[in-house]
Order: structure tokens, then C-alpha cells, then sequence
């Protein structure tokens, strides 16, 4: 995990030089103070490089969550509809599993028609944790999937409580960052540290570009996993 280090004034990985951040010290005479306080101070970590990666469709699914014109209506969120849709062909040219998910209130016919799911695509309907109270789990263990690329609407609703679940349940994440978008670009923003520092998701996602994602041949794994791209 990257923390910015007041002592250097830039972002590095926790040190002892940089042990003064969390000293008491550092915090005489603003006892007060909170994040609040502090909320326009608190520089914005560089941005993370993003990974060319390889994919088993065997044993990867690809996720499109809510992706339904009734809340897709926002320019971030209509310019990824192209996007998803290259994965998405990609994805169903390799036979790989791909699965939709709605809101508690949506239906078939609210998903975008550019990606509109086949009779056979199985579609799970919960709130932002796409696993809660439905058969996401199982659809997946069924298939024997590993990992799972999740695209969709909203980055800090869908994607990112999804994408954390999954990684709770021990599967490999791969986000496209331009696969997943929101109304606010903060929140796109957000959701793309939190993935790559949580200790809940560090250590299985990755974030990518859907040009840089890669399909090996179905009896392979994916090469990125076996060498360690995700430790």
C-alpha cells in the first residue's frame, strides 16, 4: 500500500522514515482536526500502470453489472457501452461465460441493446454486492471459474462491491478501467486505489484496458497469474 509521506512530500510505500505520519506527534495542537478538516489538503496518490493481461476463457467469466439505461444515462457511463461491447464479443467469440446483473428494480429490457444478453446468459438481480442473496457463487463454481473481469455501472456501487466480494471469496479480479464508470470521475477514481490497496482486494486485482486484455488458448492458464502478476 502506498501513503503519503509529509516528511518527502510524496507517495511511497510505508517506511520508517515516513513513521511520523502516524506519530502522535504529527498530531500536537490539532487534536481536533479530522479528515474533514483536512479534506482539501490530502494530495491524490499517482496513478496506478496498468497491466497487459492474459486470460484462460475457460476459466474466467466475464460481468456486466447494471448496465441499464435508466441509470446509464450519464456521458462516462454511455461512452463505455462501446467499450464493454468489444470485450463482450471477444468474450463470447472464446466461449467464455459471461453474466449480467441488474438492480432490484430492473429489468432485461433496461440493459443497453449494444450489450444485451443472449436467452442463455444468466443474470443475477441483488444490490451493489452482486453476490448477496442470489446464485452468483454458484453459477460461477458450476463453471469452474477463477476469475472474473467486471465491467459495468456504477465503479463505486456494482464493480466495486462486487469486485471486493469476489476477491473475498478467493477469486482472481481483472477490471478494465474503462469498462466500469460512474458519475462522478472521483468515484472511478476511488474505486480504482481502493481495488489495488485494500487489504481485502490487493493482493488478487488487477486493472487494465480492455485493449490490453489478452485470451490464451483454452487449455492454458492464465500466463499473468503464473508469473506473479498478482502476488
Amino acid at each position: 500500500m502506498n501513503y503519503y509521506c509529509p516528511q518527502y512530500g510524496v507517495w511511497r510505500e510505508y517506511c520508517t522514515p515516513c513513521s511520523h505520519w502516524l506519530r502522535v506527534n504529527y498530531y500536537a495542537g490539532r487534536k481536533d482536526s479530522t479528515i474533514i478538516d483536512e479534506w482539501n489538503t490530502v494530495p491524490a496518490p499517482p496513478p496506478p500502470q496498468l497491466q497487459s493481461v492474459s486470460v484462460d476463457p475457460k476459466t474466467s467469466a466475464l460481468l456486466v453489472l447494471d448496465m441499464e439505461t435508466t441509470i446509464c444515462n450519464n456521458p462516462r457511463c454511455i461512452a463505455s457501452i462501446s467499450k464493454i461491447n468489444q470485450l463482450l464479443a471477444r468474450s463470447r467469440e472464446w466461449g467464455m461465460l459471461v453474466v449480467y446483473s441488474l438492480t432490484r428494480t430492473g429489468s432485461l429490457s433496461d440493459i443497453a441493446a449494444q450489450i444485451a444478453p443472449l436467452p442463455s446468459d444468466p443474470v443475477v438481480k441483488s444490490n451493489v454486492d452482486k453476490f448477496y442473496k442470489t446464485d452468483l457463487e454458484q453459477i460461477l463454481h458450476e463453471h469452474g471459474i477463477k476469475t472474473v473481469l467486471i465491467t459495468g455501472y456504477a465503479a463505486n456501487g456494482a464493480v466495486l462491491h462486487t469486485a471486493t466480494s469476489a476477491a473475498f471469496r478467493g477469486y482472481n479480479v481483472i477490471i478494465p478501467v474503462d469498462g466500469m464508470s460512474a458519475l462522478n470521475p472521483y468515484a472511478e477514481q476511488y474505486t480504482a486505489w481502493h481495488m489495488l490497496n485494500s487489504p481485502g482486494t490487493r493482493n488478487r486485482a488487477i486493472l487494465t484496458k480492455i485493449n490490453l486484455i489478452h485470451f490464451s488458448h483454452p487449455n492454458r492458464r492464465s500466463e499473468d497469474w503464473e508469473l506473479g502478476v498478482i502476488q
